[in-house]
């Protein structure tokens, strides 16, 4: 069997790690264009923790058929014959299924949203929030085989996130990662953009070529983590949704039907 290690570049648009130069992903396997199930970050994640890696969009099929393909490319992955759709359920859950086999499963998530209260955290022997927002570093250093464990990562990274790892006053202010868990208690007023202007198109480019730098940083990380792996390990890297950088009008993700806010990239391969 092999170890598994799935990394997710929060909210990495498709073009921001086709732009980038990543001597590493590109180690890994070509980078696919796939798309999210979902345009914010929970509803994404719970998908591909059913097992559900963001999908092609292929015509004239069933999409019935699309799942039980997607489901028996596990086989491959891991080197476990017979997984299928029927192993998966009824429990739909990637590191349930895994656990069955065996793995120790460990998830490491960066955004409050996917908290260690959710249900996001049920099937994981060991689910950590990080304190900071920006630490794949410390994700890496963390990061161990003891034999015989096989082991499940899945890692979850903030660093391609908006603020981008950029701090200032002079950055916009977005309700979101960052004010969340203030407004919880229901005494914060109810955020609004109302009377603001939106951001020009100067600082629209400037936020999506930051984003294109933090996949660069991540990229060297990823060389890092490279050896430290067993060469036994299974690499997945994508996104679990994109972001809009004032195309037509918008910024961000959720609440928006565009295709820059589902396209998102795909890589995937035994460790170089």
């Amino acid at each position: 069997m092999n170890h598994l290690i799935y990394i997710v570049m929060d909210s990495c648009r498709y073009d921001s790690c086709l732009m980038a130069d990543t001597p590493n992903i590109d180690r890994l396997g070509s980078i696919e264009r796939r798309y999210s199930y979902a345009s914010w970050t929970s509803p994404s994640h719970y998908a591909m923790l059913m097992g559900m890696l963001p999908h092609t969009s292929p015509r004239g099929v069933f999409a019935s058929e699309v799942y039980k393909s997607e489901f028996k490319r596990w086989v491959d992955r891991l080197g476990i014959p017979g997984l299928s759709f029927k192993t998966f359920v009824p429990e739909l859950s990637l590191p349930k299924v895994l656990q069955g086999y065996g793995y120790e499963t460990i998830a490491r998530m960066s955004l409050p949203v996917l908290n260690p209260y959710t249900l996001l955290n049920r099937d994981f022997d060991d689910y950590r929030l990080m304190e900071n927002h920006n630490d794949f570093a410390g994700m890496v250093r963390e990061i161990a085989f003891p034999a015989p464990q096989t082991r499940f990562y899945f890692l979850n990274l903030g660093e391609t996130h908006y603020p981008y790892m950029l701090a200032g006053s002079d950055l916009p202010h977005i309700s979101g990662v960052h004010g969340v868990l203030k407004d919880l208690s229901g005494h914060s007023k109810t955020p609004t953009t109302e009377g603001q202007d939106f951001f020009p198109a100067e600082e629209m480019a400037r936020l999506h070529r930051q984003q294109i730098r933090c996949v660069e940083h991540v990229d060297r990380l990823l060389g890092e983590l490279y050896a430290k792996c067993p060469p036994h390990t299974y690499f997945i890297v994508t996104a679990d949704h994109g972001e809009l950088f004032g195309e037509e009008g918008y910024f961000g993700h959720g609440p928006i039907m565009h295709e820059k806010c589902f396209e998102v990239p795909l890589i995937e391969g035994l460790r170089p």
